[in-house]
C-alpha cells in the first residue's frame, strides 16, 4: 500500500513539473514579443535618484506589511488555524503580484476607457519602462511608480481574508483573488487615481488608498462574511488569540511600514513626504490612546489587543487625508476614527449577527470611510497644492464630493463582491471547508502543517 502511494505521489509530482515547465516555455517564447518593452528610451537626466531611491525603499516597506498582516490576523485566530492565515498572505501577495504585472496595472493606470477602466496598453508592463510616466510621478521610472503600486495592489485582498479566516476554501480564495483584483480593486484604483479617473476628475482627494484600499476590502469584507456564513462557533475578536505578541508585532511592522505607504504615496523625497510621515505617526498614536482609553472603560483593563488594533485603526483613518493635513488635524482625526471605529466593532458585535471575524468592515470599511469624509473637513491647499481645501478652510464642495467617492466606493466594492461570489458558488465552487475541516482548524485539515509542535 505504501509503495502504491508514493508512486501516486511521484506520478503526480511528475505531471505538474510537465505541464509547469511547458507553461515556462510558452511564457519565455512569448517574450520575443516584448523585447525591451520594459526598458525603453529614456533621458537618465530625467530622474531623480533621490525620489528613485526613497520609492524603492517606500515600495519594501509597503511590501512587508503584507506578512504584517498575516502575523496581526494570525495572532488574532486560533492556534489550529494560524498556519492558514500566514499562508493566505503569501499566496495572495504572489498571485495579485502576477495579476498587477500581467493586466492589473494596465486596467488601473493606462489610458483612459470612459472614466471607468484603463484600456490595455500596458499589457504585460509594454512600455512601462525606464522613462517616467509624466502622468504620475515625472522624476522616477514608470517601473518604480508600477512596482510601489503593486504593492498597494497585493495587500488589499489580504485585509479581506480577515472577515473569513478559519472556515474560507482555499481553491475558492484563489480564484476569487484573481476575479476580486481585477473587477473590483483594478477599477476603483482607475476611478481614485488615474488623471482620467471618474472620481478624481469630480475632485475626490485620497492620498494614499483610504477608499482605493481600505473601503475596498472593508465593504467587500462584510459582503463575503454574509455570504460565506458564519463559524460553527461564532467568538468575537480576540477571544480564541492564540498569540498576543503575534498581533503586537503585526502592528509594530504594519507601523514601520504604513510610513511608506503614506508617505511614499507623495512620490518624491521632499516636504509631503516628510508632513505625510509625521501625521501619519500622529494620528496613529492617538488612535493606539483612544481604544486602549475605550477598552478600559469598557473592560476595567486596558486591553493590549485594543491598543495594537486602535493604532491599525487610526493608519486607516488617516490614510486619505495623510498629504492633505497637518499635525492638529492628524490628531483629531486620530481621535474621531479611534472612537467610530471601536463603535462599529461594538455595533457590529453587539446588535447583529454578523460574523466578520476579525471585524474588517469595521476596522477598514468604516476606518476608509471616516478618513476619507474627514478629508472633506481638514484638507489644506498649502500643504499639498495638488490637493483642495475642506470645509474648515472654506471649500464646503470638498466635503460633498469625498461623500460621494465613499458612496461610490462602498457600494460597488460590496455589490461587485457579492456578485463574484455567487458565480463562484453558481460554478459549484464552494466558499467554505467541510464542518469536520473547520473543527479540525485549516492548518491540519488543509496544508497539513501545524502551527506550535509543543
Amino acid at each position: 500500500m505504501e509503495q502504491l502511494l508514493a508512486r501516486e505521489k511521484n506520478g503526480r509530482i511528475v505531471k505538474a513539473s510537465f505541464w509547469l515547465l511547458i507553461l515556462g516555455a510558452i511564457v519565455g517564447l512569448g517574450s520575443i514579443f516584448f523585447a525591451g518593452a520594459s526598458a525603453g528610451v529614456f533621458d537618465s537626466s530625467s530622474i531623480d535618484t533621490g525620489d528613485t531611491a526613497w520609492m524603492l525603499v517606500s515600495a519594501a516597506f509597503v511590501m512587508l506589511m503584507t506578512p504584517a498582516v498575516g502575523f496581526f490576523y494570525g495572532g488574532m485566530v486560533s492556534s489550529k488555524n494560524v498556519v492558514s492565515v500566514l499562508k493566505q498572505s503569501l499566496v495572495i501577495f504572489s498571485l495579485v503580484t502576477v495579476q498587477w504585472a500581467v493586466i492589473g496595472y494596465s486596467l488601473a493606470f493606462a489610458p483612459d476607457v470612459g472614466g471607468i477602466i484603463g484600456n490595455l496598453d500596458f499589457f504585460g508592463l509594454r512600455g512601462v519602462g525606464f522613462a517616467p510616466d509624466p502622468n504620475y510621478a515625472a522624476t522616477i521610472p514608470a517601473l518604480v511608480f508600477m512596482v510601489y503600486q503593486s504593492m498597494f495592489a497585493t495587500i488589499t485582498p489580504v485585509l479581506i481574508i480577515g472577515a473569513f479566516v478559519e472556515r474560507i476554501k482555499f481553491k475558492t480564495l484563489v480564484v476569487f483573488t484573481l476575479l476580486w483584483a481585477t473587477l473590483v480593486y483594478d477599477p476603483i484604483a482607475h476611478w481614485v487615481w488615474s488623471p482620467d479617473g471618474w472620481l478624481r476628475a469630480l475632485g475626490a482627494l485620497d492620498f494614499a488608498g483610504g477608499t482605493v484600499v481600505h473601503m475596498s476590502a472593508g465593504f467587500s469584507a462584510l459582503a463575503a462574511a454574509l455570504l460565506v456564513g458564519r463559524r460553527l462557533k461564532q467568538s468575537n475578536i480576540g477571544e480564541n488569540a492564540n498569540n498576543i505578541p503575534f498581533v503586537i508585532l503585526g502592528a509594530v511592522l504594519l507601523w514601520f511600514g504604513w510610513f511608506g505607504f503614506n508617505a511614499g504615496s507623495a512620490l518624491t523625497a521632499g516636504a509631503l513626504a516628510a508632513s505625510a510621515f509625521v501625521a501619519t505617526n500622529i494620528a496613529a498614536a492617538v488612535a493606539a490612546l483612544t481604544w486602549a482609553t475605550l477598552s478600559w472603560a469598557e473592560n476595567k483593563k486596558p486591553s493590549a489587543m485594543s491598543a495594537a488594533t486602535g493604532a491599525v485603526c487610526g493608519f486607516v483613518a488617516i490614510t486619505p487625508a495623510s498629504g492633505f493635513v497637518g499635525p492638529i488635524a492628524a490628531i483629531a482625526i486620530g481621535i474621531i476614527g479611534g472612537v467610530v471605529t471601536y463603535g462599529a466593532v461594538w455595533l457590529r458585535t453587539k446588535k447583529t449577527k454578523i460574523d466578520d471575524t476579525l471585524d474588517v468592515w469595521a476596522a477598514h470599511g468604516i476606518g476608509g470611510l471616516t478618513g476619507a469624509v474627514l478629508t472633506g473637513f481638514f484638507a489644506e491647499k498649502v500643504i499639498n497644492s495638488a490637493g483642495n481645501n475642506g470645509l474648515l478652510f472654506g471649500n464646503p464642495n470638498q466635503l460633498l464630493v469625498q461623500v460621494i467617492a465613499v458612496a461610490a466606493v462602498g457600494v460597488y466594492s460590496f455589490a461587485a463582491t457579492w456578485l463574484i461570489l455567487k458565480l463562484l458558488t453558481f460554478f459549484k465552487m464552494p466558499l467554505r471547508v467541510s464542518e469536520a475541516e473547520e473543527v479540525q482548524g485549516l492548518d491540519m485539515a488543509v496544508h497539513g502543517e501545524a502551527g506550535y509542535r509543543l
